[in-house]
C-alpha cells in the first residue's frame, strides 16, 4: 500500500483577513518528517481535489527549506500560492529555485520583515509579500492616522510604513489593525489582534452578534429547516450560549434540563425563537472587529467534529461541535469558564475537555487548538500521546478548511 502524502507531514494552519473583516484565505502551515522526501506534486493533488470554486485560496508556507524547493521545483502555474521567507534566498539554490518557478508562473509571496524589503531584482519574483512591522514602524504607522473625534490639536502627520495591497502578520494591537486594513488597503492580515479586540470590549456587556440574529430570524420567517437553524445559531457562541441559559431558566418552566441547541430549538417553537430573537436584536452587538473571533472559534467546533469521530450519532456530532463553541467563552465574556459553563446542564463531557482538559473530547478539543498554528512539535505530540493518526489529522483540517466559503469579486 502506497503511503499518502499526508502521513509524512505536519499541518497548521491560520486564517487571512480582509478590511471587510472577512475569510479572504488562508495560510496553510506545512513541515515534512525528519528525513522524509515530500512528493509535493501529490500534496498539490490532494489539496485540488478537496477544494471547490467556494473555498479559501491557499497560501502554502513551507517550514523547512527541503519543503519549499521540492514545492517550488514541482508546483505547476494555477497551484496555490508559495509563501519563500526572505532570509532563506541568501540561499542560492533557492533563489535559483523561485526564479525558475516566477518564469513557470507560479504565484509566490515574500515572506519577512518591513527593515529587510528585497531589492528589484528579487522583488519582482513575487506577486505579494507578507510582511511584519518592527515596534519603530508600528509607532510611525499609528502617528500617521487621521485624528479621531475629541482628539487635541493634530501632530504632523508623515507617510505610513504600511504598504497597500501587502498582507501583514503579528498584529497585536486593534488601532494598528484598523490601520492597516482601512487607512492603508492592506490586502489581509494574517491572524487577529482577538486579545486586544476582546479588552477593548471589557467595559461592555458582551452581546451576541446583530447580523447572524438577523440571519436567524430571516431563516424563520422563510421556514427552513430545523438543521438551518441549529447551523445558524452555531454562528455565535455567545447567541449559542445566552439560548441554552434562557431554555433553562425558572420562566419557561421546563421540566427537563436542555442540553444541547437542538432540544432547545425543538422545545421553544419557532413562534417563541423568534420573539426572543427580537428581544435580543435592540442590544446585538455590530461591532465588525468580533467576526474574525468568532468565526476562528466556529473553525475550532468544525475541526473537533472531524478530528473525533462520532460515527452515525448526530447528537453526539452536535455535542462535540458545542465543546469547541463553547470552548474559550471565558474571554469573550471575561469570567472563568466553570463558572460560564456551570450555569446550563451540559453533559459533563463538555465541561471534561473545556474547563479540565480530561475526558473523551480533551484529545479532539487540544488537537484543534494546536491545529491553529504553526508548531509542528505540539502536534506530533499529540498524535503520540493520543494516538492519533498523522495522515486522518491532517485530512480531517483540510475538509474544514475546503468547506470554509470565502466570498469571491464577481467577474467583470
Amino acid at each position: 500500500m502506497v503511503q499518502s502524502v499526508l502521513g509524512s507531514l505536519i499541518l497548521g494552519y491560520r486564517p487571512l483577513w480582509n478590511r471587510a473583516r472577512k475569510l479572504a484565505g488562508i495560510q496553510l502551515y506545512a513541515q515534512n518528517e525528519t528525513a522524509t522526501v515530500v512528493d509535493a506534486a501529490h500534496l498539490l493533488r490532494t489539496v485540488q481535489e478537496l477544494w471547490t470554486a467556494s473555498s479559501p485560496p491557499l497560501l502554502l508556507s513551507a517550514q523547512t527549506r527541503e519543503l519549499l524547493c521540492t514545492l517550488l521545483d514541482e508546483a505547476p502555474r494555477g497551484a496555490p500560492w508559495i509563501e519563500v521567507r526572505g532570509d532563506w534566498l541568501s540561499d542560492t539554490t533557492i533563489f535559483s529555485r523561485v526564479k525558475a518557478a516566477h518564469q513557470r508562473g507560479l504565484k509566490l509571496v515574500w515572506r519577512g520583515d518591513m527593515a529587510r524589503l528585497p531589492g528589484p531584482e528579487v522583488a519582482r519574483c513575487f506577486d505579494n509579500s507578507l510582511l511584519t512591522l518592527r515596534p519603530e514602524d508600528a509607532v510611525a504607522a499609528l502617528q500617521t492616522a487621521p485624528a479621531r473625534p475629541g482628539d487635541q490639536a493634530p501632530v504632523a502627520r508623515g507617510k505610513s510604513p504600511v504598504l497597500a495591497g501587502q498582507m501583514y502578520e503579528n498584529i497585536a494591537s486593534r488601532a494598528l489593525m484598523e490601520h492597516c486594513l482601512d487607512q492603508q488597503n492592506a490586502l489581509a492580515l494574517a491572524g487577529w489582534p482577538a486579545e486586544d479586540v476582546l479588552y477593548g470590549q471589557r467595559h461592555q456587556s458582551p452581546q451576541p452578534s446583530h447580523a447572524v440574529i438577523l440571519k436567524l430570524m430571516k431563516a424563520i420567517d422563510a421556514e427552513q429547516s430545523l438543521e438551518t437553524f441549529e447551523e445558524i445559531m452555531g454562528e455565535d457562541p455567545l447567541l449559542a450560549y445566552r439560548f441554552m441559559v434562557y431554555t433553562n431558566s425558572a420562566a419557561l418552566g421546563l421540566r427537563t434540563g436542555i442540553d444541547s441547541l437542538r432540544r432547545g430549538l425543538v422545545m421553544m417553537g419557532y413562534g417563541s425563537i423568534k420573539r426572543w430573537l427580537s428581544d435580543q436584536l435592540p442590544h446585538a452587538s455590530t461591532n465588525l472587529n468580533l467576526r474574525p473571533v468568532r468565526e476562528a472559534t466556529v473553525m475550532r467546533a468544525q475541526l473537533m467534529t472531524h478530528l473525533l469521530d462520532a460515527g452515525v450519532e448526530n447528537d453526539l456530532r452536535r455535542e462535540i461541535y458545542l465543546c469547541g463553541l463553547l470552548s474559550q467563552l471565558d474571554e469573550v465574556m471575561g469570567e472563568s469558564l466553570g463558572t460560564i459553563l456551570r450555569r446550563i446542564p451540559l453533559s459533563e463531557r463538555i465541561y471534561d475537555a473545556d474547563v479540565l482538559g480530561t475526558g473523551p473530547y480533551a484529545s479532539g478539543l487540544q488537537m484543534a487548538r494546536a491545529l491553529e498554528s504553526d508548531d509542528a512539535s505540539v502536534i506530533r505530540k499529540l498524535c503520540e500521546t493520543h494516538e492519533m493518526d498523522l495522515e486522518e489529522v491532517n485530512r480531517a483540517l483540510l475538509r474544514v478548511l475546503a468547506d470554509l466559503e470565502v466570498e469571491r469579486p464577481a467577474a467583470a
